[in-house]
């Protein structure tokens, strides 16, 4: 498993972010970075949906915020972003 290529697109990597999960030889942080990377991705493509360019495959979000939460690094409440995409 490529971890710099997971990073930067856990698309080309992962079917779900479900999997990122079962990795043995990731760190948490290091599955929490993918899976930020993800819930960025899918967020882009909510905004791009909004605005008639179309979304591309099916929602993920609420899969990822499954696969964050189950690493109790759900949503920082407290501090949310100003635009949709979540900033980075």
């Amino acid at each position: 498993m490529n971890y710099e290529k997971a990073l930067q697109n856990p698309t080309s990597v992962f079917l779900k972010p479900e999997h990122v999960l079962t990795q043995k030889e990731l760190s948490r942080d290091q599955k929490i970075k993918i899976l930020r990377r993800w819930e960025y991705d899918a967020r882009e493509l909510e905004v791009a949906e909004e605005e008639n360019m179309g979304g591309g495959p099916p929602d993920m979000l609420q899969h990822v915020r499954n696969a964050l939460n189950q690493l109790n690094a759900g949503g920082d409440l407290e501090h949310v972003p100003p635009t949709k995409q979540g900033g980075e």
